[in-house]
């Protein structure tokens, strides 16, 4: 068998150990929004945990790079990882960490050959119900004009967008606010299709499915209804061959 490279090996090895930091820093971006008003021994943790998760999966780039045959050719398929590694860097702010962590598990997770397009779908559409939601609580909560101010109004809110529904009950007020709206509206749509189409192509797969199984009879009774007037064919003949002799 031929060996694998080492960093396909690497990948295969810290796949789970990264999914489950990512988990982990699910837990501390939204423990200080959710527990408000947060104690500032309990920010600066959480704060601290979301820091080690980021820099476990820069690390997890660096050593691919380090791995990878052709380096030039790695960076260039795995740009975006590249920018979800530096842009943390670039603006100290809790929604840089989140929006590139994501990123970075999203690249990760397409790598899982058992993980299916639709438990894929299923979970980036929690994912980012969820993050959305604490996202824009977390900038709307403290806005004089807001009307995002409880967990609640900001899960129904995220729900609305990502299902374009939008009923306008509830919406931003605050610059950045309106940016995670933005993005909540494209992942919605892009979400959507792929429920789509993955349904389609469930449909179509099992359309061809049932074809290949009715050709495959047809087949198999043409075949017996053959071998059916051979035999006829053959009984005839022996009941014929005494009548001549």
């Amino acid at each position: 068998m031929k060996e694998q490279p080492a960093q396909v090996r690497w990948e295969r090895r810290t796949q789970r150990p990264l999914l489950a930091l990512a988990v982990l820093f699910a837990l501390a971006y939204a423990v200080p929004i959710v527990v408000s008003p947060a104690s500032r021994s309990l920010t600066d943790a959480c704060a601290a945990v979301e820091w080690v998760v980021w820099g476990a999966f820069a690390v997890d780039y660096l050593v691919r790079l380090f791995l990878a045959e052709d380096r030039r050719r790695f960076v260039r398929r795995h740009w975006l990882d590249l920018c979800a590694v530096v842009l943390p860097l670039l603006q100290p702010l809790r929604l840089l960490r989140l929006v590139s962590t994501l990123l970075l598990v999203q690249r990760r997770a397409r790598m899982a050959s058992q993980i299916r397009l639709t438990t894929y779908v299923a979970g980036a559409v929690v994912g980012l119900l969820m993050f959305g939601s604490l996202a824009v609580l977390s900038v709307e909560r403290e806005s004089a004009d807001g009307n995002i101010r409880t967990l609640g109004d900001a899960v129904w809110w995220s729900f609305t967008t990502m299902t374009t529904v939008g009923y306008g009950d509830h919406a931003p007020t605050t610059g950045l606010g309106r940016v995670i709206a933005v993005g909540l509206m494209l992942s919605g749509i892009a979400l959507l299709g792929v429920v789509t189409a993955n349904i389609a192509a469930w449909f179509i797969a099992r359309f061809e499915k049932d074809d290949v199984e009715e050709r495959r009879q047809t087949e198999a009774i043409r075949l017996l209804t053959d071998e059916v007037r051979a035999l006829r064919a053959e009984v005839t003949a022996l009941r014929e061959r005494p009548l001549r002799s």
